[in-house]
């Protein structure tokens, strides 16, 4: 069965964000958001690698507890205030945790202790929440992946996967020993060891048969057992009580269309996958006959998308590309992923009031889609900003919460850190996306890295936003409806050179000429060819006009360049105005400058702007525009989360901008501070990106805010987006 059309259903999904608040139906939004990291002993290097993977909850859901691989540990957060996550501590383990589940108030814990891949070996630990002390500890034989309880905490079933070396022979299976699944017995959240059983399930599938790797478990009401078999794209429905195999299907194949199979820094939606592998990584239960699976790939298919089932392997619903293209639509499509696109990993399902809902994790995305269950075609529901690489995830009905854990860790990029996310349901209205794409000639216009802004000059609401070097094939100029809720990206124009694709841009800045066109800044950078350069381009986005900086700029030139163009005047006395990020081979320390450039004359001149100190990381600008008679400059760190000091707006009044020639001393101008932004960027509970790149005030006198999401290369994809209403008000 196919879904509904694209449009209708992210359309369901939008239409939530302005629904009026009097007739909401309920929306999840994120409330919280908890850095791993927090959790870290006093007498640990707070730099230290963690990662938050698999997490559950209490069962009076006010303590979390996650699996922390790279630590060796379990973590523990107190949500009795669910706004105001605060750490709860640590336990350390002897091997490395991959999953939890809880029962009473002990979390048992299953522990990869394995010396390697042909010697795999596990355990069960028992740790009691209240004390954080581990209590008991049982030998499972193997490596293990997922543990699932039943209903009444009376059985476990443990995922024994004895994963391959991807590095031995290319990753090819079979890889002895071959993965089974185990079931013990549980009494007042006591496991009896002596109960273990082990269940073969080789001889089943139809690849690499002799070598399943369970991968996911999960319990129906019945006390049957789903179990996926990764790599061997294999279902299997055991007995919790006695250990048969019930049924076992393939997990089969899909035709995928309109997907993006290339690497190649353009967002490309007109390819197809035929014959796709699922391959599902989690598996959830709906109902007592039906389950979903999330067709993550793993060994030679992925299918981006999720399938629910009929416990018999009959396909009752096929997502197919649909949960892909949403995500598309919200600027999360990460094109450095096209293999398996998305990569729908993670799942969880519960009952929310009257609805049942399931919840798809899309990994490389860093998104979760909410589905309603409706017994038939589910219907999306809601798209939500998850961090980056949301592993896990717990839904905690009681308190209308539900929180991801999010396994990427960039703290040795200077990155973001591991993340727990937590949202709630309430009525309302949904905060994310704050912008989105419409579908043009019945095609999808993907986004991301918006790096500039710039406004229309006789239209409020009306902008315009460029892509940066992430899509280095496909520079763009995209136009923003402004006025809609979530904002709308409703075209793309590509810019050309002699009729091809232009090359080796890098577009920091963007402005309108006045006549249909635009000037674009292009921020140079010696290693990868690019040169810092103006362009003129026209309404069809053909480059008119290249415009090489002169080699008095040139000389002091590093790869910080221009982010920002801006204009002044009309006709012989136009002038642009481009900021510089950061300080150049000539700039005294803390000073940058703002270049002009006189396109009827050729003359360049700049002034000097002070910098404001924050003493980590660098600061410099990142956006310039010039608004009656002020230049507005967005200044900020290169800092993430916690450690992001500076996210401002000031200006600069137009009185001082009186550019001497390059080269020789440049006057020094003022500034005002307009806005601190990290408010902002904290008002939809997530952790404060790095990058705020654009800035525009439209013809209304509206000013307008857009973030930076690196192409959702190493970054949750988030594009933050909004208004800070009347600049001359501020």
């Amino acid at each position: 069965m196919k879904t509904r059309s694209l449009i209708a259903a992210l359309a369901a999904v939008l239409a939530s964000s302005v629904a009026p608040a009097a007739h909401a139906e309920p929306v999840f939004n994120r409330i919280a958001s908890f850095a791993v990291a927090d959790n870290l002993p006093a007498d640990v290097d707070p730099k230290t690698p963690t990662s938050s993977e698999i997490i559950a909850a209490s069962e009076d859901g006010n303590l979390l507890v996650y699996s922390d691989s790279p630590l060796k540990a379990i973590g523990f957060i107190d949500i009795t205030d669910a706004r105001a996550p605060k750490a709860a501590g640590i336990v350390s383990l002897e091997g490395e945790p991959t999953s939890v589940a809880v029962t009473g108030g002990k979390a048992l814990v299953a522990v990869n202790t394995r010396e390697s891949f042909t010697d795999p070996s596990g355990v069960l630990v028992t740790v009691d929440m209240a004390s954080k002390t581990a209590e008991a500890s049982c030998d499972i034989g193997g490596q293990p992946d997922s543990i699932a309880l039943n209903k009444d905490r009376t059985i476990a079933a443990i995922a024994i996967e004895n994963e391959r070396d991807e590095d031995l022979n290319d990753g090819e299976i079979p890889q002895m020993p071959a993965g089974d699944l185990v079931i013990l017995s549980l009494e007042d959240g006591v496991v009896d060891c002596g109960s273990l059983k082990r269940v073969a399930l080789t001889g089943l599938a139809e690849i690499a048969g002799d070598d399943p790797e369970p991968e996911f478990v999960s319990f129906n009401d019945r006390d049957e057992i789903a179990v996926t078999l990764q790599e061997n794209n294999h279902i299997v429905i055991v007995d919790g009580r006695t250990g048969e195999v019930k049924s076992h299907f393939s997990a089969g194949a899909v035709d995928l269309e309109n997907v993006d199979v290339k690497r190649d820094g353009a967002l490309d939606f007109t390819g197809e996958q035929k014959g796709r592998l699922r391959e599902p990584d989690a598996v959830k239960w709906l109902d007592d006959d039906r389950l979903v699976v999330a067709n993550e790939g793993d060994y030679k298919g992925g299918a981006r998308g999720f399938t629910i089932f009929d416990r018999t392997g009959k396909v009752l619903f096929e997502s197919g590309a649909s949960f892909e293209h949403a995500i598309v639509r919200i600027g999360h499509y990460p094109d450095k992923r096209n293999s398996k696109g998305i990569e729908p990993e993670g799942l969880e399902a519960a009952r929310f009031g009257e609805d049942d809902l399931f919840f798809v994790l899309a990994e490389r995305a860093s998104v979760v889609g909410v589905y309603k269950d409706t017994g038939g075609e589910p219907e999306l529901l809601q798209l939500l900003p998850s961090g980056i690489g949301p592993e896990g995830a717990v839904a905690i009905p009681a308190r209308n919460l539900f929180v991801t854990a999010n396994e990427t860790d960039l703290v040795e990029d200077g990155g973001a850190r591991s993340h727990v996310m937590i949202f709630e349901r309430a009525e309302g209205e949904a905060a994310y996306p704050q912008i989105a794409s419409v579908e043009k000639d019945g095609g999808l216009i993907g986004f991301g890295a918006l790096s500039a802004l710039a406004a229309d000059r006789d239209e409020p609401g009306k902008l315009f936003a460029a892509s940066d070097s992430v899509y280095s094939s496909q520079p763009t100029i995209f136009t923003i409806d402004a006025t809609q809720k979530p904002a709308l990206i409703t075209d793309a124009l590509r810019i050309t050179r002699d009729g091809a694709p232009a090359q080796k841009l890098d577009i920091e800045g963007i402005a309108v000429d006045g006549e249909g066109g635009y000037w674009l800044a292009s921020e140079g950078d010696a290693a990868k060819l690019y040169s810092h350069a103006l362009f003129h381009v026209n309404a069809k986005g053909e480059i008119r006009k290249e415009i090489a900086i002169p080699a008095e700029l040139r000389a002091g030139e590093t790869r910080f360049g221009f982010e920002g163009i801006t204009t002044i005047g009309e006709g012989d006395d136009k002038t642009l105005w481009m900021a510089v990020q950061r300080e150049w081979g000539d700039d005294e320390k803390g000073f940058v400058k703002l270049v002009s450039y006189k396109p009827a004359t050729g003359e360049w001149g700049a002034v000097r702007y002070p910098l404001d100190k924050t003493g980590e990381g660098w600061v410099g600008l990142s956006e310039i525009t010039i608004d009656g008679d002020y230049a507005y400059v967005i200044e900020r760190d290169n800092l993430i989360g916690k450690a992001a000091k500076l996210k401002k707006l000031y200006r600069v009044p137009v009185a001082e901008l009186k550019p001497a020639a390059l080269g020789g001393e440049l006057p020094v101008v003022s500034k005002e501070e307009v806005r601190d932004l990290i408010p902002d960027l904290k008002a939809l509970g997530g952790y404060v990106v790095d990058k705020v790149e654009g800035f525009t005030i439209d013809a209304a006198g509206n000013g307008y805010v857009v973030t930076d999401n690196d192409g959702v290369d190493d970054s949750s994809g988030e594009t933050l987006f909004f208004g800070i209403g009347p600049v001359n008000a501020l």
